[in-house]
């Protein structure tokens, strides 16, 4: 396909996502599917053109003064790429398939870049979320949302009951993979450049034998600040896949027992195949909403890592800035609130419960956990600081981490930790 038909493409995948409210990854594979025609390269151009638009929609958006796709599509590709308006029109010329060359406005518009855009709009986030991430973020609030604009890299996290970060660092080179700032068992690979794709890791041989998962370093970490040591009794109540899980398992080197479920079993399903896969031996995975009745009182450690918004992980899943709402917003608080008062009964005296969310907002943080704390007076927060220091990272990852501890938790966010956004606390029975 040629360059315009992959934009013309692009605006036509933006527009069913939104006038038919799917799913980003649903409608490029559903336009593949229609589309057959289009190659893989074509096929991962496209999606980056349409990520990269909803990324930064509302800045596009608002350049031009124009809602539609066509100039959510445009104005990003050209602004990442760095194209004036005869760039821009230099490449479509004679394309019949290319979407319409630029109006004189349209041109004028892409080439001022002079005006001062609204807070929400520089932070491309939905303007009813503004005041929410001023009083989440603080006065750095809008560089943050623009931080979570940017593609993010690719992270894995080394399985250390098969391999070591050199071994894997070694079967990884040719796809950039370089060792993580601040994750002790991490690789990245760095964010996609103009019209590439990640590599495919998953058909790697390292991949096959276990020797490593697909996990954000921000995942990573929170597992460990978990403080999980061998021989320990482990709950992941909402476990998913079994991320952290993994990560936990092999940070207690097998030693010890975790008890994984979730509420949803199709979201559980993966887990089996991936326990497997990293000779994981302490794990006892319990069914969707399973009578746990017998872990009552013995827990040292209880994880709870609730379904939240997602606001963290906006750089991987732009679609789902624009689609939430106040209403989606204030159901979670409850979920989490809810989930929270339930998980008290695992621990025995003395056991943690670390809660972790991949959110910005404080509805779903600092002010979940004041809120829980006030109605249950016989658990005690853990300072963040000490929370730090007890994890079993490098010195180098604590005294990078130790800033952006808060009163309640620590907050992770692209533009402080080069993480997804994360929110972790730490509370103790009695």
């Amino acid at each position: 396909m040629t360059p315009g038909g992959r934009l013309a493409a692009a605006i036509e995948v933006l527009e069913a996502i939104e006038t038919r409210h799917r799913p980003v990854a649903e409608a490029l594979k559903e336009w593949g599917i229609s589309h057959r025609f289009a190659g893989s390269k074509d096929r991962a151009a496209i999606g980056n053109m349409v990520y990269d638009a909803l990324r930064k929609q509302a800045s596009s958006q608002w350049r031009w003064q124009d809602a539609s796709a066509r100039a959510a599509v445009i104005v990003s590709f050209c602004r990442s790429r760095g194209l004036s308006a005869g760039d821009f029109d230099a490449l479509i010329a004679g394309d019949p398939h290319a979407p319409a060359a630029l109006t004189g406005v349209e041109g004028a518009r892409l080439a001022d870049d002079g005006a001062h855009p609204p807070g929400h709009v520089a932070a491309d986030v939905p303007e009813w979320l503004s005041v929410r991430l001023e009083r989440s973020l603080g006065p750095g609030w809008v560089e943050e949302g623009a931080a979570l604009a940017e593609r993010p890299p690719l992270d894995i996290r080394v399985n250390r009951l098969k391999a070591d970060r050199d071994k894997v660092a070694k079967a990884l080179a040719a796809h950039g993979a370089t060792e993580m700032a601040l994750a002790p068992d991490g690789l990245r690979v760095p964010p996609i450049v103009g019209d590439g794709r990640h590599p495919n890791l998953q058909v790697e041989p390292g991949f096959q034998k276990g020797w490593f998962e697909i996990q954000d370093e921000g995942s990573q970490l929170a597992a460990l600040l978990t403080g999980a040591a061998p021989g320990e009794q482990v709950l992941d109540l909402c476990a998913g896949a079994g991320g952290k899980t993994l990560a936990i398992a092999a940070a207690m080197g097998n030693k010890g027992q975790i008890f994984a479920t979730d509420s949803d079993r199709s979201r559980l399903a993966p887990i089996f195949d991936r326990l497997k896969r990293a000779a994981t031996r302490n794990v006892q995975v319990r069914p969707a909403r399973a009578d746990l009745t017998d872990l009552e009182g013995r827990m040292d450690l209880v994880l709870l890592d609730v379904p939240c918004t997602g606001s963290g992980t906006w750089r991987r899943r732009p679609d789902a800035k624009w689609r939430l709402s106040e209403r989606a917003l204030a159901d979670r608080a409850a979920e989490q609130a809810q989930l929270l008062d339930q998980t008290v009964r695992y621990l025995k005296p003395g056991g943690r419960l670390v809660y972790v969310t991949c959110s910005l907002l404080s509805e779903e943080n600092g002010d979940q956990i004041a809120a829980f704390l006030d109605r249950t007076p016989d658990m005690s927060l853990v300072p963040p600081a000490a929370m730090i220091d007890a994890a079993p990272l490098p010195e180098t990852s604590k005294s990078a981490l130790r800033p952006h501890g808060g009163d309640i938790g620590l907050l992770m966010t692209p533009r402080r930790t080069a993480t997804d956004g994360f929110f972790v606390a730490m509370m103790r029975k009695g």
